[in-house]
C-alpha cells in the first residue's frame, strides 16, 4: 500500500512540475505573429477587397499565417495593422491564401 501512496504521490510532484513547462512551450506556440506586407505593391503582390467598416478580404502568398496573427499594409504612405479573422490556403499554389481581416490599432 505504502507503493502506491509513494506512486501516486511522485506523479503528482511531476505532474505539477511539468505541467507549467508544458503550458509555456504551448503558449509560445500560440503567440501572435506579425506579417509585414507594407512594402509589397497592392494589385501586384496582394489584393485587398475592403469591407464595408473596418476590415476587408486579403488574397496573397505566404505560408505559415494563422488566425490571430496581425498583417501591416500601406496605403496612401501610412501603414495599417490588421488581424486575420480567418484563413483559408488554396490547393494550388499552396502558399496563396485569402483572409479575412479586421483593421486594429497600429501601435508603433
Amino acid at each position: 500500500m505504502s507503493l502506491l501512496k509513494a506512486g501516486i504521490n511522485v506523479s503528482m510532484i511531476l505532474f505539477s512540475v511539468l505541467l507549467p513547462i508544458f503550458s509555456l512551450a504551448n503558449a509560445s506556440n500560440l503567440k501572435e505573429r506579425i506579417h509585414d506586407y507594407s512594402k509589397l505593391i497592392e494589385g501586384q503582390d496582394y489584393i485587398f477587397e475592403p469591407l464595408q467598416g473596418v476590415g476587408g478580404y486579403m488574397t496573397a502568398t505566404g505560408k505559415g499565417i494563422k488566425p490571430r496573427d496581425y498583417i501591416i499594409l500601406q496605403s496612401a504612405y501610412k501603414n495599417y495593422r490588421y488581424q486575420v479573422e480567418e484563413i483559408e490556403y488554396y490547393a494550388d499554389p499552396s502558399d496563396m491564401w485569402i483572409a479575412l481581416l479586421k483593421q486594429v490599432v497600429f501601435d508603433q
